[in-house]
């Protein structure tokens, strides 16, 4: 399948690793020039070596200026922006009766404030061009709270709030606003979170890793490449009917509809 995305510039937030990695990755092999991103300037620039039209933006997003700063490289590099993926670190574990104002603020500045920046430097030209494609990376927290993940919990439905919102928007201008959720994907983050859990419960990460694939009704883990083809899609030319849509990558471990 044609996804009609060729040529098209795609800044990839956090995509020196995890799903960002996969998701840059996916956009590439369907004909995009990307814009790698991170703090790591070696992996960023090995990355970026190995995917065609590919170039580096060391950048740390969640500084103040620091998604301008990113933008104007890489617009400087490779064009305008047409495909804009937020993706960012998950904030630590923790319980919502010990969340505090600090731990509250964090999961603002953390999971919106980067993602806002971002979105506020591209938005404007994929308006005046009337094509652009902004797909957030989220969580099933999003769709039903996951436990002792309080500050991820709060701070991704804020920025599901405001990219829904947004959506509406911008739609009369051919611009779609996404998130793709994922479940458990078999990527660094998910095995600290099995980590911590292990850790807090006092048992092994094989328990809990079997727990969590009980729960789901695929009975495994995603691969980051499956949550990559998903989002590339969402990326696509063939999905511009698609907008405001939070779609789960999760194996159907999320029950509701």
């Amino acid at each position: 399948m044609d996804l009609g995305i060729t040529g098209k510039t795609a800044f990839v937030a956090a995509s020196t690793g995890g799903l960002g990695l996969a998701v840059a990755q996916a956009l590439a092999a369907e004909g995009a020039r990307v814009a790698i991103t991170g703090r790591r300037r070696e992996r960023a620039e090995q990355i970026a070596a190995s995917l065609p039209g590919a170039v580096a933006i060391v950048a740390d997003l969640a500084e103040p200026g620091g998604a301008d700063l990113a933008v104007d490289r890489a617009e400087q590099l490779l064009g305008p922006i047409d495909i804009a993926v937020l993706n960012g670190p998950g904030p630590k574990p923790g319980a919502a009766a010990a969340l505090g104002p600090d731990e509250l603020a964090s999961a603002f500045d953390l999971l919106v404030r980067p993602h806002h920046a971002l979105v506020s430097r591209v938005l404007p030209g994929m308006r005046e061009r009337r094509w652009g494609r902004v797909l957030a990376v989220g969580s099933s927290g999003v769709a039903a709270p996951l436990p002792n993940l309080a500050v991820s919990n709060t701070g991704r439905a804020a920025l599901a709030g405001y990219l829904k919102t947004l959506a509406a928007e911008v739609a009369l201008d051919s611009v779609t606003v996404n998130l793709l959720l994922p479940g458990r994907i078999a990527t660094e983050r998910v095995a600290e979170l099995d980590c911590a859990a292990a850790k807090r419960r006092g048992v092994s990460v094989d328990e809990i890793q079997l727990e969590s694939r009980k729960t789901i009704p695929a009975r495994r883990y995603g691969t980051p490449a499956e949550f990559g083809a998903a989002a590339a899609f969402l990326c696509s030319a063939g999905a511009s009917y698609i907008t405001g849509v939070a779609l789960r990558c999760d194996g159907g471990l999320i029950r509701s509809l």
